[in-house]
């Protein structure tokens, strides 16, 4: 019924996802040379094409494929969790927090550095703290002495999503030209920012997060029988919904602070990788997070080239590529319906 089987979809996966960043390493405004890869390893930069490897492209590189890996299986998680295969990790509100927060600190100045440890930027901090400040609420708003509905999360969360969006537009109405154009681009998602404290932070989160998603595939696998059949089946639903909601947060919102908001990797991936491999959460999930770092480094590297020495923001380009992309999906199985 499916065109691969799961373990060679994820063999294939990973093969392009070297590929990918082989492709991100070497891509640029920069012509650097296949010979010096070895070079990126070093501990001392050799020359200025070593530098360029080490400190910017490899720290980006590794943020893009680190956030889309966790996009997408976030998105993976929440489409289960929703039984729904066109639900988003955005439906928690954890984008349109994450947006209000990195609003409220450009507009009030905050350009300042947290911990001199760790190097984040404050609008890194106050995207993390606005996303997880809305998907409590939304939690919140959809959890009774009877347990969690997943349709009362989804309403709440759409009404969380309109007001943190109404939030972000009266800051861009009062912002200077200055502060509008951060909160722009920063919504549009762009990883030029990115850095080995925010590529470091990421990893903190998503490699245990990939880790530990897949190993809820068995119960949503039962979930998408229904709440009462996954109880039967021996399913804790309503503890299951507070970890996934919990894990979902936590890694959508750290992706979304230090990228900005990117569009359509935590909706198509998921959606793409079960047309091809079928609804099994057990490989979905994996091969969801592998595709969606492959998906967002191309997407990252053609923002790096298409317009080279300038950048376009890279959720803009997994706009473009994805919307048409998910359109001629959805028309391909209406068509296979018909027929």
């Amino acid at each position: 019924m499916y065109r691969y089987s799961p373990i060679k979809f994820i063999s294939l996966a990973g093969v392009a996802l070297v590929m990918a960043l082989l492709c991100g390493l070497f891509s640029g405004a920069s012509d650097i040379p296949l010979s010096k890869i070895w070079g990126v390893f070093s501990l001392k930069a050799l020359d200025i094409d070593h530098q360029i490897l080490q400190l910017i492209r490899l720290p980006r590189v590794l943020l893009a494929a680190l956030a889309g890996a966790c996009l997408a299986s976030c998105g993976a998680v929440m489409q289960g969790l929703f039984r729904n295969p066109l639900a988003d990790p955005s439906l928690i509100g954890v984008s349109s927090g994450a947006s209000v927060g990195a609003s409220c600190v450009i507009f009030f100045g905050g350009a300042s550095v947290i911990g001199s440890g760790i190097g984040l930027p404050a609008i890194t901090v106050g995207a993390f703290v606005g996303g997880l400040l809305a998907t409590s609420i939304v939690y919140r708003l959809a959890t009774s002495v009877t347990g969690t509905s997943v349709a009362t999360m989804l309403l709440a969360g759409i009404a969380i999503t309109a007001l943190s969006g109404a939030i972000t537009s009266l800051f861009s109405f009062f912002a200077d030209n200055e502060m509008l154009r951060r909160i722009s681009l920063w919504q549009m998602g762009n990883l030029d920012g990115a850095d080995w404290p925010r590529a470091l932070s990421m990893g903190l989160v998503a490699i245990p997060l990939i880790l530990v998603l897949p190993r809820e595939g068995q119960a949503l696998n039962a979930m998408l029988l229904g709440e009462s059949e996954a109880r039967h089946l021996g399913v804790d639903v309503e503890t299951m919904k507070r970890r996934l909601i919990l894990l979902t947060a936590l890694g959508v919102g750290v992706a979304v602070a230090v990228s900005g908001v990117v569009a359509f990797v935590g909706l198509i991936v998921p959606h793409l990788v079960r047309l091809i491999i079928g609804p099994d959460h057990r490989y979905l999930i994996p091969g969801s997070a592998i595709l969606g770092a492959v998906l967002l480094l191309l997407a990252d590297t053609a923002a790096r080239t298409l317009m080279s020495p300038a950048e376009l923001p890279t959720g803009v380009i997994t706009a473009l590529l994805g919307a048409p992309f998910f359109v001629g999906l959805l028309l391909q199985q209406r068509m296979r319906m018909v027929g």
